[in-house]
């Protein structure tokens, strides 16, 4: 036959099991944000590659804009020296008409 409890022993036995309880769910928040970091982390790693591929990649670019607008520089001069050259020669070819 269980032998009743004295209410001393009854209220805490009451308040130990709130106080087990309210530490689960403190414990079970703890592994939620804990989780939640570490997802954070794992994003937050995979921005800072990007920002690094994505940088490597700006580089890249404007050193070939750079090269492509020291060579488009390069041709505009030869035009213009065999536009001139055209011109002289047909100025010299009207002279001799």
């Amino acid at each position: 036959m269980a032998k009743a409890l004295s209410p001393s022993l009854s209220l805490a036995l009451s308040q130990l099991r709130n106080a087990v309880s309210a530490l689960e769910g403190a414990a079970a928040l703890r592994d939620e944000s804990d989780r939640e970091a570490r997802m954070a982390q794992a994003e937050l790693s995979v921005m800072q590659e990007d920002r690094t591929r994505l940088a490597l990649e700006l580089d890249a670019a404007l050193s070939k804009a750079g090269r492509l607008e020291a060579i488009t520089g390069d041709l505009a001069r030869r035009i213009d020296r065999a536009i001139g050259s055209v011109r002289g020669a047909l100025d010299a070819a009207g002279a001799v008409e």
